[in-house]
Order: C-alpha cells, then sequence, then structure tokens
C-alpha cells in the first residue's frame, strides 16, 4: 500500500472519468509536464492502486443472460471460489459473510446456458453445498466513479 497526495488523488478523480486521457491532456489539467504525469500513473499502476481497462456491454456482445449466483460451500471457500472463478462465465467471485459464502457474477448466452452452469459446471463442485442464481433483468447503476479517500 502506498500513500496517496493531493496530486495522486487527483489523477486517479480524472481518470475515473476518463482513463484514455493522454497524459499530455491530463498534466495540463493537474499542473505536471507530461513526463512527470506518466511517471506518477506509472506509480499507481505499480503499487496496483490503478488498473486502466477496457470495460465491455455483455448484452452487445451476445451475452443477454446475466446473474448473481449465490453459492453455500462447506469447508475451505477459498478452494472453492478458485474453482468458481476459473469458469469462463464468471465476472468475478466474492466471498461473503452473511446467508451465502460467495457470489459469483456471471453472463450467460441463453437461459439453456445458465441451467448448464448452475448445474454441470457450479453443484458438482467439491465443497458446494447449495447454489442460488438471482438473474437479472437489467443493470440499473454501474459506476467506476467514487471519493478517493
Amino acid at each position: 500500500m502506498i500513500a496517496l497526495d493531493d496530486l495522486d488523488r487527483t489523477i486517479l478523480k480524472e481518470m475515473q472519468s476518463d482513463g484514455r486521457i493522454s497524459y499530455a491532456a491530463l498534466g495540463e489539467r493537474i499542473g505536471l509536464s507530461a513526463p512527470a504525469t506518466r511517471q506518477r500513473v506509472q506509480r499507481l499502476l505499480d503499487a496496483g492502486v490503478l488498473q486502466v481497462v477496457g470495460v465491455t456491454d455483455p448484452l452487445a456482445l451476445g451475452w443477454p443472460m446475466m446473474a448473481m449466483i449465490g453459492i453455500h460451500a462447506d469447508g475451505d471457500v477459498r478452494r472453492v471460489a478458485d474453482v468458481v472463478g476459473s469458469l469462463p462465465q464468471v465476472i468475478y467471485v466474492v466471498l461473503t459473510s452473511g446467508g451465502y459464502d460467495l457470489f459469483a457474477e456471471v453472463v450467460c448466452r441463453s437461459p439453456q446456458e445458465l441451467l448448464d452452469l448452475v448445474e454441470d459446471s457450479l453443484k458438482p463442485i467439491e465443497g458446494v453445498s447449495k447454489v442460488e442464481p438471482f438473474i437479472y433483468y437489467g443493470i440499473h447503476t454501474h459506476r467506476f466513479t467514487w471519493d478517493i479517500p
């Protein structure tokens, strides 16, 4: 973990708004030269504080079935999470407290693919005791900006 100063926070906020901004344009906004800006951004990338990725739309790519799947696990929940996370339809896996041990967000091309994923891939995983899919009607809010501490 690195200590963030006010300039780092400003860089992060600017890049949350436009991750493709050039170092020259970003430098103008924050008061640094392009090389100094590149150096600052690289420091944030190297520390794992910042990732610059392309965000895709599953619907536009032909994946109209989206679901959050609650999973109860017996035994080592991290091992189960590793296996669940290796499935190609799984976007992310979180370990949780409360009613489920894991949540996995998935995208599928059809209701049949979702059923096959649940019945043929998730339920047979050693240590999985219950799988409960929550099918999405749509994504209401998808936010990539929040206050930087």
